[in-house]
């Protein structure tokens, strides 16, 4: 097939580096997004998210006249489907931004086009949901279009490295889909690409980050124990992990982003009775952001009235993703038992969770403040000095919910509370 000119609906965290990524191998590229905030920030030359080399890439495509935005699909060889599908609060599937996306495909879908689905959804979405929106035009999927599913699998920090060397699965309604779809991403793609079927493809995704998750909430549970038991997690996890067989993960205040605090309730959805053991893991996991809170209230003897600096608000390190993040439940949370909440993310500083305080530096954060709770390991936090902090810090109660500050703080007069070690520790 002949892909002189694509259309990416969706440019966020993954839509936009794939459109960017497209467009300076030198393809035309039409990236759309329905959010005329992020539309205008693109054509101004800047661009709304933060992820190493992306404002290079996206600023070499439009110059190249390869990459134009837009609020609205047109006509193209190629469209791909990258918009969010979160959860409800009920834990179900939210699939109105696929719906939307690919009812405004069908008016420009001609014969021979390929539809690519990247959000990741719950199984059979390609064949039971979008297939029959797309051919409500007339067209037959498999025969006169093809239709195709190719999940992301990529890191937030490493997206435009690993969107190139990862090995792609091609899920295809037929084999002729899933090998137009290869064609399509060998335009770039310098890994394996594996064709498959393409609900086996919805599968990778989905086990691929239940997978993490189940594992995270065995060491998110292993930390509880280690408190109820007075022992140190992160010992007994460096020794237990010696073992060639086994690699317990690092425990933390909970799981978010957009896939692994989301996609295991998809299978959940889809079938209940099949996954009571993935259900506890995401029940587990969402429920750690309660326990963190218990310990900081403990340690403080109660939350109200209690001005606490909260280091961090994204879901990982490194970066300015807030989806599904923890950290902000526990901001949250500490909110709602009466605490005075001031939070620093230093990737995204204008960031405001309702009723905390945002600073915009370090040292904004920890005026006044009784605590000071480490809910995101950024570089800079992992690195700073205790003894500085010392007198910036009214209070002396440091809580490490990611297990990476020492001994220093004790030494430099702090009570340090980490997140699995128990009181009988050292």
């Amino acid at each position: 097939m002949n892909f002189e000119k694509i259309c990416v609906l969706g440019l966020g965290y993954i839509g936009l580096p794939t459109a960017s990524t497209f467009a300076t191998h030198g393809v035309r590229v039409i990236g759309v997004d329905v959010d005329q905030r992020v539309v205008g920030v693109l054509r101004s030359g800047e661009i709304h998210i933060h992820e190493p080399g992306l404002r290079t890439r996206v600023q070499a495509a439009f110059r190249s006249g390869t990459l134009q935005v837009s609020d609205t699909p047109e006509k193209a060889d190629a469209f791909i489907i990258a918009v969010p599908t979160p959860i409800r609060d009920d834990k179900t599937a939210d699939m109105r931004a696929v719906i939307s996306a690919t009812e405004a495909i069908t008016p420009h879908l001609a014969p021979g086009n390929l539809v690519v689905l990247e959000s990741t959804s719950p199984p059979r979405t390609t064949v039971d949901l979008v297939r029959p929106i797309l051919e409500r035009g007339g067209l037959k999927a498999g025969g006169d279009f093809h239709l195709a599913y190719s999940p992301e699998r990529v890191l937030p920090g490493q997206i435009l490295r690993e969107l190139i060397e990862n090995a792609r699965v091609i899920g295809g309604i037929d084999h002729a889909s899933a090998e137009a779809g290869a064609e399509l991403y060998r335009t770039f793609v310098c890994g394996d690409i594996l064709l498959t079927d393409a609900t086996t493809a919805e599968m990778v995704k989905l086990m691929e980050n239940t997978y993490r998750d189940i594992n995270i909430a065995a060491a998110n549970e292993f930390a509880r124990l280690a408190h109820e038991f007075g022992i140190n997690f992160w010992e007994a996890r460096r020794l237990a992990n010696l073992h060639p067989r086994v690699e317990i993960l690092k425990a933390g205040p909970g799981v978010g982003g957009h896939c692994i605090s989301v996609d295991p309730w998809f299978l959940v959805e889809a079938a209940p009775k099949c996954t009571p053991l993935i259900r506890q893991a995401r029940e587990i996991n969402d429920s750690q952001p309660a326990f963190v809170v218990g310990l900081l209230e403990k340690a403080l003897g109660g939350l109200a009235g209690k001005q606490i600096a909260a280091l961090g608000l994204s879901y990982k390190p490194d970066v300015d993703d807030l989806r599904e993040s923890p950290a902000i439940t526990i901001v949250e949370l500490m909110i709602e038992a009466g605490a005075r909440v001031c939070t620093f993310e230093p990737f995204k500083p204008e960031a405001v969770v309702p009723g905390a305080a945002p600073a915009v530096s370090l040292e904004e954060a920890l005026s006044g403040a009784d605590a000071l709770v480490l809910l995101v390991d950024h570089e800079q936090f992992r690195s700073l000095d205790p003894a500085l902090i010392a007198g910036l810090l009214p209070g002396r109660l440091a809580v490490d919910t990611r297990g990476v500050w020492g001994a220093e703080w004790k030494d430099a007069g702090f009570q340090l509370q980490t997140l699995g070690k128990g009181k009988n520790d050292g």
